[in-house]
């Protein structure tokens, strides 16, 4: 007996006319927003809020970023203000410590933590894990690179 696969599983049904049920609720919302400020406030005020509630009811149903719904946009948006950051690094300008040496301005510069550079650093670091005793000389079977 052979059995039907289903196909297109990604793509959300259409119920209501073009729509699909996500889009048509958002659609519905909207325009219950902007009924509800139709009804009770004055029509200029009306008309100003209704928009941008129109305008946020059209982007949740249709509009996409990066091939995903807009939802999942504020969804981020939202999160991102309320969840607390961990900054590890911030990066601070240098600022050069000044001192009065018998009348003249010296600059102090600090030192800065310079790391050894060599040939490899692998090299190094397997050549000192491999050493297990310091008080082998260096012979052919223990070279040092």
């Amino acid at each position: 007996m052979r059995y039907q696969v289903p196909q297109f599983i990604e793509v959300e049904d259409k119920i209501f006319g073009p729509f699909t049920f996500k889009q048509f609720v958002y659609l519905a919302g909207g325009a219950g927003m902007c009924v509800l400020l139709f009804m009770f406030l004055p029509k200029f005020l009306a008309i100003l809020l209704s928009v941008p509630v129109g305008g946020f009811a059209a982007a949740l149903a249709f509009y996409k970023v990066n091939d995903k719904p807009f939802i999942n946009v504020i969804e981020a948006f939202f999160k991102y203000t309320v969840t607390n950051k961990l900054y590890i690094w911030k990066k601070e300008s240098p600022s050069p410590k000044a001192s009065a040496d018998q009348g003249t301005r010296k600059v102090e510069i600090e030192q800065v933590y310079v790391p050894k550079l060599s040939e490899s650093k692998l090299r190094d670091l397997t050549w000192s894990l491999d050493i297990k005793d310091n008080s082998n000389p260096v012979t052919e079977e223990n070279p040092k690179f």
